[in-house]
């Protein structure tokens, strides 16, 4: 019986062109830059908060 899917791995020409495949370029997904940008924004008004506390 032959197999219908022949791995990639079994020729080195075939597993590169699998390898490089353009579908992992835009497997990134979103952008994690604004949720790094709000995590900045909430630390420094904690820090702000507490400063203000610490000194009233």
């Amino acid at each position: 019986m032959a197999d219908q899917h022949p791995d990639p791995s079994g020729n080195t020409e075939a597993f590169r062109a699998f390898a490089h495949t353009p579908e992992q370029a835009t497997a990134e997904g979103p952008s994690k830059l604004p949720l790094i940008i709000a995590l900045a924004v909430a630390a420094v008004v904690v820090l702000v908060l507490v400063g203000w506390f610490a000194l009233g």
